[in-house]
């Protein structure tokens, strides 16, 4: 098994599937923790009204004093956010940045994870788990789960904790696993 010894990160890495409970979990985490800031990575579609329930939902389980910032730039925000932070998802933003072609992308991934390695208060990240079923028929459908899957594994290698939910329980994977050897 292999140890993560070389890690100096403070992430913590939790993802999962549609209600899984990731973001409850995150949640709970950052709870134990003073001061953090929370980062909502995504549109507020104020047409779609499931979204707004869903929205409403996690605005209802904060607690109050924790900081908020809603942004659909997250590079810019960790360039900003010194303190500890809960990212919200990963996935907003995969969709903020779909349209850049291949090296535009892989210069973002490499900005975000060079901030993310550079912060030294905690940094939770939930992201969501896709790709286990059907492929999309759709190219932006493949676009966003092959993106969304290769920066989730290289969030995973930089991670001080990553966790895995599933049907409202937390597996920390590392206790569990080990690393594809490449």
């Amino acid at each position: 098994m292999e140890v993560k010894d070389n890690i100096s990160s403070n992430i913590i890495f939790i993802t999962g599937g549609t209600k899984s409970g990731k973001s409850q979990f995150a949640e709970y985490l950052g709870k134990k923790i003073s001061k953090i800031t929370y980062i909502a990575l995504s549109e507020s579609r104020p047409e779609d009204i499931n979204w707004q329930k869903k929205i409403n939902n996690h605005r209802k389980r904060r607690p109050k004093e924790w900081g908020l910032v809603e942004t659909n730039n997250l590079i810019n925000t960790l360039k900003n956010e010194n303190g500890p932070i809960l990212i919200d998802s990963i996935g907003g933003f995969i969709m903020e940045s779909i349209n850049k072609n291949d090296e535009e992308w892989e210069k973002m991934i490499n900005s975000l994870l060079d901030l993310l390695v550079m912060r030294v208060k905690t940094t939770l990240i939930v992201g969501e788990q896709v790709g286990w079923s059907l492929v999309s028929e759709y190219e932006i459908g493949n676009k966003y789960i092959e993106r969304l899957g290769d920066l989730q594994k290289r969030i995973t290698k930089i991670s001080l904790e990553n966790w895995l939910t599933l049907n409202g329980r937390a597996i920390k994977l590392d206790n569990i696993s080990i690393e594809i050897p490449t």
